[in-house]
């Protein structure tokens, strides 16, 4: 909005960029020093009650953990948060990107902090990255797993099934963190979105005048009372209305001469 425009001016000196492959390089390295036995993920993952005892690092540290899996999908998980993070700052900017960021991380510690007792993740953020970027760009087509080629919206659509059964099904850290997620990427897009909801509308809209227009074209003109031909069926035909009968009786001219006059209005 206008009004945030001196706002954004002051901020945009902060804002980092290529955010995102700052972070991938991170996990990366974690990753790799978990693996040597150099870092130990018990000591980086966020959990409240132990930042509340003197373990406030948690509270960075966690952003650097790379997803708990095998390394071949470690290695696609850091991949797409990449060509999603990257894609999703050329189309907001890095200021705005990096507000969302910040957004992702507030909520997901907040939430943290409602279930201290239980370890919270990155994971989310991940998933709320994922998400805008899907809503952003739905029809930019990606290699699931390198391999099979998938549109953004439909992947945007399974993230959302996944994450409503975890909702379900998940502890109350996991669901803090979906919230989170879910929140943050609305936070961001509800403008577009309510814009996109608008101009369905009127799509709608002109899609069913067209159609009623293309509907009332194809209605012919002309159709006997008696036998129902029509000038479209019939276009040779030269279609009579009867000045004995009540309304606008039309007939060919087999039955203009020959049928009973309509002597009340028919409904």
């Amino acid at each position: 909005m206008p009004r945030l425009n001196p706002l954004g001016r002051r901020l945009e000196p902060f804002a980092i960029s290529n955010i995102t492959l700052h972070l991938v390089i991170a996990q990366t390295f974690v990753y790799l020093a978990t693996m040597f036995g150099y870092v130990d993920p018990l000591r980086w993952v966020l959990v409240p009650t132990l930042v509340m005892h003197g373990e406030p690092w948690r509270l960075i540290t966690f952003l650097f953990m790379p997803p708990p899996s095998h390394w071949a999908l470690i290695a696609f998980a850091l991949y797409f948060i990449y060509f999603s993070g990257t894609a999703l700052e050329q189309h907001w900017g890095t200021l705005r990107y990096n507000l969302f960021l910040l957004t992702c991380y507030l909520l997901t510690v907040g939430g943290a902090f409602v279930a201290p007792n239980f370890i919270s993740t990155n994971v989310y953020i991940g998933a709320a990255i994922f998400l805008a970027f899907a809503y952003t760009h739905p029809d930019v087509e990606a290699l699931l797993l390198f391999i099979i080629p998938a549109k953004m919206k439909w992947l945007g659509l399974f993230e959302c099934a996944v994450l409503f059964f975890q909702l379900v099904r998940g502890d109350i850290a996991t669901r803090l963190g979906i919230i989170a997620a879910v929140a943050s990427v609305l936070g961001f897009i509800a403008r577009d979105l309510s814009s996109d909801v608008r101009s369905g509308r009127r799509r709608m809209k002109l899609q069913a005048t067209r159609a009623a227009q293309e509907a009332a074209e194809r209605e012919p003109r002309h159709r006997c009372y008696v036998c129902g031909k029509t000038d479209q069926t019939n276009p040779e035909m030269d279609f009579r209305y009867c000045s004995k009968c009540v309304g606008d009786q039309c007939y060919c001219p087999e039955h203009i001469r020959n049928h009973v006059h309509v002597l009340t209005e028919t409904k």
